[in-house]
């Protein structure tokens, strides 16, 4: 891992006439990995782990459609289902030419991912889950409750408790919920701010209650994604922030039934655990990759 600071790049291509913003760093002939950041953040949340592994892997981390910098069409205009967010991605990685690459993924990055992975199994050359659920087991009972109610039955009485998670308040409960008295100074509350301001901009509303009543979607496909795993044997590191409420730790530790090969970790902190992990987690990476995949030296 870098010892210097590489630069980290922000740049934008049009998919389907749609400006994409993403992050690049690292070499561009280096192994690459591609990181899906989850719901309701963007790329800003690999500001930390990027500039860590950029000396030897070309690191790629897109906002997705309607999240960070990307461009948000009204949801009168664009469908706003994963299978759409995903279809969507297969086509960033084809225009930016990337045919073989390890994927980052978390929260709603993991389904995005996952189909990915079904679509296009040979371009996946491992998969880093980071707090990215793909089992039953993962999802807790609390956290999900007001979601499997709104996907169940979508009114404006299902709707109201699923509008709070994207509020400040809501959006800082994920940040801090499960992180331990002693890594709590290392949380910016930069990060929930910066995320707040972005949930809150017109349209948003029907945005992001269109894709939370599409997870349901997510959840037939957990049979395809395990089977996936089963079949593949995808090289899978875990690194889960153990305080999770949101996906919990069942959700790691659930990889091993089907990848007995997994490698699962889980951190003192919690759903977004680079915020207090970032260095951990990039050693965990660059360690995990350069035996189960041999791109370093």
């Amino acid at each position: 891992m870098t010892t210097a600071v590489l630069p980290t790049h922000h740049r934008t291509v049009l998919i389907r006439g749609h400006e994409i913003a993403y992050r690049e760093a690292g070499p561009v002939d280096a192994p690459v990995l591609l990181l899906l950041h989850g719901f309701p953040t963007s790329s800003h949340m690999f500001r930390d782990l990027i500039p860590r592994l950029a000396d030897s892997y070309r690191l790629i981390a897109p906002d997705h459609l309607g999240f960070g910098r990307s461009a948000a069409p009204d949801a009168a205009d664009f469908d706003y289902t994963f299978a759409e967010l995903a279809e969507l991605t297969a086509e960033f990685t084809a225009t930016l030419g990337l045919d073989r690459f390890a994927l980052y993924l978390q929260d709603y990055g993991s389904p995005i991912g996952l189909r990915l992975a079904l679509a296009h199994p040979e371009r996946i050359t491992a998969i880093i889950s980071q707090n990215g659920n793909a089992y039953e087991e993962g999802l807790g009972a609390e956290a999900w409750a007001p979601v499997l109610a709104l996907i169940a039955e979508r009114n404006p009485e299902t709707e109201e408790p699923v509008r709070a998670i994207r509020s400040l308040d809501g959006i800082r409960w994920q940040y801090e919920t499960g992180v331990p008295a002693e890594y709590r100074d290392l949380l910016s509350p930069d990060a929930w701010h910066h995320d707040a301001t972005l949930m809150a901009r017109e349209g948003q509303d029907a945005i992001q209650l269109g894709l939370i009543a599409d997870y349901g979607s997510n959840f037939a496909l957990y049979p395809a994604f395990q089977e996936y795993f089963r079949t593949t044997q995808v090289p899978l590191l875990a690194v889960w922030g153990e305080g999770d409420e949101v996906f919990v730790p069942a959700g790691a530790k659930a990889f091993l039934g089907d990848l007995p090969d997994a490698e699962v970790h889980l951190l003192p902190t919690g759903h977004f655990a680079l915020e207090t992990h970032a260095p951990q987690i990039a050693a965990l990476i660059d360690d995990f990759l350069a035996r189960r995949v041999g791109v370093r030296p």
